[in-house]
């Protein structure tokens, strides 16, 4: 093979040739793991050598392609998470798919960036944003932002749930400037990201008031009367619940066309944190343990946790698509639109904080043009078979809570482990042998 040489001025392979032999054996040795996973260990801890060996210090010369490529298969990818295998029970996670790494490696090929610019990669983000604004039932006046996670997109959505409720430019003028505080109600279940968000806006950790639960897990709606008042009172501004359709802890759903009534009625803004059960709208079987999610101002989902979706990939849907752009546009000189040429189409960076994008879009358009919304739907509703197959089962390691106010949505089912841990199943599109109905 011949040695990579330092004196080369650009980065394409030397041999295009040997790199195409090394870049085919990759594959196979890449698609030969995903065919075997399942009889490989979930997880294996790294070695002390291995750890001492990912800490040294950064190469000053090159490594040939096949060393690189023969570690990387025998070290690093024994070594993954594991929620790629059937038996991984920890967290909310997507598994992948083969057709996702394709997507990956066919977007690094496409190499665009989707900041702004005519493009056909520009063309599918758009597309599926739009898929999605239509499968969450928004109206199509809403707009949707490609993000990496569900994180992200809490963070839009909320900045322009703040901008939208705070009574002034906030752009213009800055979070100094409110005429009142504002103040943001999310049950006990809440995920940290909405925390993350509401102090990243500037606002504190305590305009997040954690609101209690009901016997379901669900946000008490009483309470959140009596604290809304309370605060009122207080001369603070109530401006946005934010609602859980499948939390982290429980896989609970909150009732969520009781707070779009209350949001309606107290003149708030009702966002829905759905990185876990948003998708459950897919499901004509299951779209009803989500009802009222399409009567949310915003939304925010995950595809890569039960879409499987490759990571990472997350979305921001915004009912009122002029406030979410008002929110993020920004154009200085070397970002002018223009009427002709390849700067001639919006700006997908006028709807999130990235400028620099990558083409994302593409693995979840391959996904659903190659599952279909039926496959999809097919996934989820095994997936919540599985979860009741397993109560009536009445396992005596793992017990599901499966009435009507506790799903127990997200990936297959939420579970209670017995020595107080709580584990989930992971988002699989195959299940170990002997684990369903």
């Amino acid at each position: 093979m011949q040695t990579p040489t330092s004196s080369r001025a650009d980065l394409d392979p030397a041999d295009w040739e040997a790199f195409r032999r090394a870049a085919h054996h990759a594959v196979d040795r890449g698609l030969d793991h995903l065919q075997q996973r399942r009889e490989a260990r979930v997880w294996a801890p790294m070695p002390e050598a291995l750890r001492s060996h990912l800490a040294e210090p950064l190469a000053e010369e090159p490594t040939p392609l096949q060393d690189i490529l023969d570690e990387f298969f025998r070290d690093i990818l024994p070594h993954s998470m594991g929620n790629d295998h059937p038996r991984f029970f920890g967290w909310y996670m997507g598994g992948s798919t083969a057709s996702g790494a394709l997507a990956d490696f066919l977007a690094a090929i496409e190499a665009s960036n989707l900041g702004g610019g005519d493009t056909a990669a520009a063309a599918i983000d758009t597309q599926v944003c739009r898929w999605l604004v239509h499968a969450m039932g928004f109206p199509a006046q809403a707009s949707a932002s490609l993000v990496s996670s569900g994180s992200l997109a809490n963070l839009v959505a909320l900045a322009v749930s703040r901008n939208a409720m705070a009574g002034v430019d906030v752009r213009e003028l800055g979070i100094t400037h409110l005429p009142q505080a504002l103040v943001f109600y999310g049950s006990h279940e809440v995920h940290s990201s909405s925390q993350k968000a509401i102090e990243t806006l500037g606002l504190g950790h305590r305009a997040l008031r954690k609101v209690p639960v009901d016997a379901a897990l669900r946000m008490d709606l009483d309470a959140l009367e009596r604290m809304v008042a309370e605060d009122r009172a207080a001369g603070l501004k109530p401006s946005c619940v934010i609602g859980t359709a499948g939390t982290t802890s429980t896989g609970s759903i909150d009732n969520l066309n009781a707070l779009a009534d209350f949001c309606q009625q107290h003149k708030m803004w009702l966002h829905v944190d759905g990185a876990i059960g948003a998708v459950l709208k897919l499901s004509s079987r299951h779209a009803g343990l989500v009802a009222g999610l399409e009567r949310a101002n915003s939304v925010a989902l995950d595809l890569h946790k039960w879409a499987q979706v490759p990571f990472a990939c997350g979305a921001a849907i915004v009912r009122d698509g002029e406030a979410h752009f008002a929110t993020f546009n920004l154009h200085p000189p070397y970002l002018q639109e223009q009427t002709r040429g390849l700067a001639a189409a919006p700006f997908l960076a006028d709807r999130s904080l990235d400028l620099t994008r990558g083409f994302i879009a593409l693995k979840v358009w391959m996904a659903v043009r190659e599952h279909g919304r039926v496959g999809l739907a097919r996934l989820i509703d095994h997936q919540i078979s599985l979860a009741a197959w397993h109560e009536r089962r009445g396992d005596r390691v793992l017990q599901h809570r499966a009435d009507a106010a506790y799903p127990g949505v997200g990936c297959g089912g939420a579970y209670r482990y017995h020595l107080g841990w709580t584990v989930h199943a992971a988002c699989r599109t195959s299940q170990p042998q002997g684990a369903g109905p």
